[in-house]
Formats: structure tokens, sequence, C-alpha cells
């Protein structure tokens, strides 16, 4: 069942549940951040409408700075700002920022460990018709293996708000991940949120299996457990919307409480989440895995629910993969 500490939506499994793109919640969040701290500036290549970051313009003019299609100037200009005191946002489309310029950021942000913030826009699968040059399904794990560097996929519009805004205050580079489709609303105002601590969304009084899931995806995850409970399955779901530093402490509890893992994710499974969570495991506490996420393969055009049909990333293929760690736990 939801946790009461989760404080979400009380309309979440409803048909007529909000519906808001993780990526609006980085324009609203920018405005809040620029309005408490004026050292916040936003630099954009040539998507300022896409990514929002045109909310941060309207408001700020003055702070804002289009650098046009030159991702790697768009990090090495935000290097020298932070290095003078500023508090840089870049934007891009996620193939292109982390994507295109991973070394710039790497030698001129993570290296110098300057305050930047990297946001990949229009990450994942689910960017649809763009097909497999847009769908950016690497940057969690790219990003993961630098040194320095925080890495956030929220999982809908009001945490991508409040993780824009704590990303604004934290000192140290980090990458924000948002999806470029409008997906549901299920946290509210008070939901708990924090950069590297995890949140139990969902409960069961005897859970059999964890979910471990970042980025909308947390949805199906949730979905599944309902349905999954439903049938005598009982479960737990964690919001690990921090990948780095990974909420070890969290993790390792969810493994010895139910003796089963599956994570949950719109990135490779090579590198992201999953590994992530394996890694801790492997270390601390050996637990059968199942893995939800890109199996090894790019996308391709289609719409964003045939996508994540065909590569098995809804809530019943969420449940089948519940079922089979179970069954390796028991075997």
């Amino acid at each position: 069942m939801i946790t009461k500490s989760a404080k979400l939506n009380p309309k979440i499994f409803e048909k007529d549940v909000e519906m808001v793109a993780t990526r609006q919640g980085y324009g609203e969040g920018l405005v809040l951040a620029g309005e408490k701290d004026e050292k916040v500036v936003v630099l954009s290549a040539d998507l300022k409408e896409s990514t929002r970051s045109i909310l941060f313009e309207e408001r700020f003019p003055d702070r804002y700075i289009e650098v046009g299609v030159a991702e790697q100037a768009l990090a090495t200009i935000a290097a020298g700002m932070a290095n003078y005191g500023k508090i840089p946002f870049i934007s891009s489309y996620a193939a292109f920022s982390p994507g295109r310029n991973w070394e710039q950021i790497r030698t001129t942000i993570a290296l110098n460990d300057v305050p930047v913030k990297i946001v990949g826009a229009h990450a994942g699968l689910t960017v649809g018709p763009d097909g497999a040059t847009h769908q950016m399904l690497e940057d969690i794990s790219i990003m993961r293996a630098m040194p320095n560097m925080i890495v956030i996929a929220p999982c809908d519009f009001l945490e991508a708000k409040k993780a824009t805004m704590e990303a604004a205050r934290n000192g140290k580079p980090t990458y924000l991940r948002f999806a470029r489709e409008k997906t549901p609303v299920f946290t509210t105002e008070e939901t708990p949120f924090k950069i590297g601590r995890a949140e139990t969304f969902w409960e069961s009084k005897e859970p059999m299996v964890a979910m471990v899931a970042c980025g909308p995806l947390l949805y199906e995850a949730l979905l599944a457990s309902k349905e999954l409970d439903k049938g005598g399955i009982e479960s737990l779901v964690i919001n690990c919307h921090t990948i780095k530093p990974l909420d070890e402490q969290a993790i390792v509890r969810a493994a010895k409480t139910t003796g089963a893992v599956v994570t949950v994710e719109e990135n490779q499974i090579t590198g992201g989440l999953g590994g992530a969570v394996s890694e801790i495991l492997a270390k601390n506490f050996p637990t059968p895995m199942e893995f939800i996420g890109m199996p090894g393969s790019f996308g391709e055009s289609g719409e964003p629910d045939e996508l994540l049909e065909k590569y098995g990333m809804r809530a019943k293929h969420i449940i089948e993969a519940a079922k089979r760690v179970i069954a390796r736990k028991s075997s």
C-alpha cells in the first residue's frame, strides 16, 4: 500500500490524474531558483522552448545566454562562469548534452569540481518519433561513471521542480535528466525530496520483492505493485531519484527485507540504475535481481506507448520480472 510518509497524490491511480512533462518542472524550478539566488544563470543550446529554459529567460533576460548549436562551448563557458561564482544551468537534449560534449563536461566541469548543472532534456525512449539518434539511453551510465558528478532522474513534474531548486544550492556538478512527454503527476508539494536519499512510496506488510525505480517509469512500478498486491504478491517500491550518490542504506534494507530486487529505468540496463544497485548489493548483501530497462539495443521511431511496450518497460513487464525473481529466490 502507499506509505503515509510518501504523501502522494490521492488521485494517483485515477484516469484523470494530472499529466505534465518533467521538463516543465525544470523550467518552473529554474525561475524559483533564480528568485532565491541572483548567481543562478541559464545557458541554452538553441532549445529554450523545448527544454523550458524560456521561462527563466522571460523572467531574467539579463541572466540568460543563448549559446546556439554549440554544446561543447555550452559546457566550457558555463565552467568558466562557475569558476567565478555563478551557478550555471546548461540545457539541451540529452543526446547532445551530455551526449556530444561529454569530454568538455569531464575536463572543464567535473575535473575542476565546479557547480555547473547539466540538464539533459528529452532523455529516454519516450522521445518517440524522433528515433534512435535522439533517444538518449546511455546518459545515466556515462554520467554516473564521472567523478564528482551527482546524477538525478526525477519521477514527475513536481519532483523535477524540487530537484532543480535543490541542485541550485548543492554546490556540486549535477546532471538532471528530464523527459519530453507528459507523464502522471503522482507526488505532491509535501512529498519528501532530498538529493541522495531514496524514498519508499509503496510497502506491503510482508513484501516479497522490492522495486527500485527512477524517472517517470516509477509510476509503472507503482501500477505493478498495485496489481501484484491484488494477486497476493506483496511488494515495496523505492523512488531512487538520485542514482549518484545512491542511498546505499535504503537499497540494502530493501534487499534484506524482501530477498529479491527489480530495478526499473528508461536507460540502458548496462551501467545505469540497475548497475548501481547491483554493485551495492554485490558488496553488501548479494540478492537475486531482475532488470527493466533498454536491453542493450538502440531505439526506433514510434509512439512512446508503443516503444515502452516493445522494449518491455510497462507495468505488466515489471510484474513478470517480479514473479521471475521471486521464483529464483525460492528455488
